[in-house]
């Protein structure tokens, strides 16, 4: 189990390596952050955004929950979007689902938890939708990583709805959203859906 104390000596580690590297590093990151990207990812242990795409603090602003999802009328995701757009201007939006996702799982087993029961709803809406497609999976981790590949563009499509982001296309601000998987047997990214303004 990692301790509390090795956490801090992890820490301390950290600084030591950036400042070797680079003796301003912590002085020019508190100076403010301009991020070009906004990641939308889930909440697991395992799919940090830094970690798997090797990079630095600044270089994305981050939102996580369970599924990565993009429920609009839930005041913290939206929140973030609309400052990651308005405020930073971030020109690129990445939803980044994984496989082995246990938000997904839970929603296929109709989990009625108080809490998460409501928040994988529009999952279980997605698998009944898409149930025809789904059922001619054999293997269940298959047909469960297809539905995460089905979430992200559900997430995607409900992003490009949103008025923030009408509103940013409509005022011809440059805004991309990316729909991405990662699996986690391979480490590698995959790239789902690309969406571009329309105007």
């Amino acid at each position: 189990m990692l301790s509390l104390d090795h956490i801090f000596a992890k820490n301390k580690e950290w600084v030591k390596e950036k400042t070797r590297e680079d003796t301003d590093y912590f002085k020019n990151l508190a100076l403010g952050q301009s991020p070009k990207y906004l990641w939308i990812g889930c909440s697991d242990s395992r799919v940090p955004a830094a970690g798997h795409t090797h990079t630095e603090p600044g270089d994305f602003f981050v939102h996580r929950n369970i599924a990565n999802q993009v429920i609009t009328n839930d005041s913290n995701v939206m929140s973030v979007i609309k400052y990651a757009v308005d405020y930073l201007k971030v020109k690129h939006i990445v939803i980044c689902g994984h496989y082995g996702c246990g938000g997904i799982a839970a929603a296929v087993d109709n989990n009625k938890d108080e809490y998460l029961g409501d928040w994988l709803s529009g999952i279980k809406d997605s698998y009944k939708k898409n149930s025809e497609i789904l059922n001619k999976f054999d293997d269940k981790e298959e047909m469960l990583n297809k539905l995460s590949e089905i979430n992200v563009e559900r997430q995607i499509e409900k992003l490009s709805n949103t008025s923030i982001v009408q509103h940013a296309w409509e005022r011809n601000q440059e805004l991309f959203l990316h729909g991405w998987i990662f699996d986690l047997k391979s480490g590698h990214l995959k790239k789902l859906m690309d969406v571009k303004s329309p105007y």
